[in-house]
This record gives C-alpha cells, structure tokens and sequence, in this order.
C-alpha cells in the first residue's frame, strides 16, 4: 500500500503524539490490567482477563494504523497550494443543490477528517468527487444518501 496520507504539519504532529502517548502510557495501562485481572484467578473463566486482553489487541491495532499513517505521510505546505482547483487543504464554499443549501467543506487526510468540524476525507466520495473541479463548476457525486448535486462557489486555502 504506497497510498500517500496528505497532512498538514499540525496534522502530523498530532498523530506523532497520540502514537506516542498510546506506545507509553496506554501500552502501560494495558499492562497493568491484564495483570490485576491474573491475578483474581483461573485465565479460562475470567471475563476481566479476556476484556484487558482485548483492549490490548485493539491498542496494538490503532498503534499499527497510526505507524503506517506517518510511514506514508506528506506534509504539505499550504504556500505552494494553487486555490484554482480542488486539491488536498482546499476550503470549498459549495452550493448543495438537493438541500438548497450552502456548504463549507476542508478536503483533508483521511485521518484528520471530522465531519462535525466540516473536514471531509478526500477519500470520501465527496472529496472525490470535488478533487480537482474548478469555480463555477458543477458536480454529480453519488453518495450512500443518493445522488447529490454540488456547485463550487469559492476555493480557498484551509
């Protein structure tokens, strides 16, 4: 997977501490409560030992996702994006015509989007769909909610 994650450098700082403080303090914490839950007795019928055992495999799996999320990162630098097109850090004033309604989306990184923030994924199928469209441009994206129709009224930089 060489799949490039765009960050911005708070972005990439951010994910570099959260992997931090999960590879020390949550690998200890972990620890800790598999062994308080050895310690109540038979493993085979301990609900405490499978639960902090279970935690442990989910902690190793999003310490995993954050390794490989900063081995293919790009840090992207916000004076060398073009604000005529739609790319990665683009903030996009849009016209949603099902809802007759105006939008404000920023296209980030999969793992900087938060849609309650506005920050759309550029792999989701909006993002998708505005990467690379102009001003003025008007776009069909299907989405799981059904087709939606987009109209771009401004580009600017996050």
């Amino acid at each position: 997977m060489s799949k490039y994650n765009y960050l911005t450098h708070e972005g990439y700082e951010r994910l570099k501490a959260e992997l931090e403080e999960m590879k020390t303090n949550g690998r200890l914490e972990v620890a800790r409560a598999i062994a308080e839950a050895r310690e109540k007795g038979d493993l085979s019928e301990n609900a405490e030992y499978d639960a902090a055992k279970d935690a442990q495999g989910m902690l190793e799996m999003k310490i995993n996702e954050h390794e490989r999320a900063l081995a293919n990162a790009k840090i992207i630098d916000e004076s060398q994006l073009d604000t005529s097109k739609v790319t990665v850090l683009s903030r996009v004033h849009l016209m949603n015509h099902k809802l007759k309604k105006e939008q404000e989306y920023l296209i980030v990184s999969e793992s900087e989007a938060d849609l309650k923030l506005n920050k759309i994924s550029i792999n989701s199928p909006i993002g998708q769909g505005l990467l690379g469209k102009e001003k003025g441009d008007k776009v069909e994206i299907s989405t799981p909610a059904g087709i939606m129709v987009l109209e771009i009224l401004n580009i600017s930089l996050g």
